[in-house]
């Protein structure tokens, strides 16, 4: 489970990424994509075309942290644009993690997914 400071600035890469891309790839996504610094400290959220994968990245000040979830079973309730033209939206850390836990956002209601015992 991540947790993570109420203060974190959280955005959303409302269109989907190739997954294999890593620490630069995702920087450059944040850079000419979303038109935002990668290194302001602020945590970037990606998911894939199908929604049942996500990548985090973020930096620390330190260096930059890439993390992925991949779910076994079932998608991301991943939020949609609310105007034309929108490539990324703010999340309060309380939101992220309803999202990364299968919380859908929209109605609050836990998502059917598969859990290994």
């Amino acid at each position: 489970m991540l947790s993570f400071a109420g203060a974190l600035k959280v955005f959303v890469a409302l269109e989907p990424q190739d997954m294999r891309k890593s620490f630069n790839g995702l920087a450059a996504v944040v850079q000419e994509h979303l038109g935002s610094d990668p290194y302001q400290g602020a945590l970037y959220l990606f998911t894939n075309k199908r929604h049942d994968r996500l990548k985090l990245l973020f930096w620390d000040g330190t260096g930059l942290w890439v993390a992925a979830k991949r779910l076994e079973q079932g998608r991301f309730s991943w939020p949609r644009s609310s105007q034309a033209g929108q490539k990324r939206l703010s999340l309060t850390p309380e939101a992220l993690t309803l999202l990364t836990d299968g919380i859908d956002l929209k109605g609050a209601r836990m998502r059917p997914w598969y859990e290994r015992e």
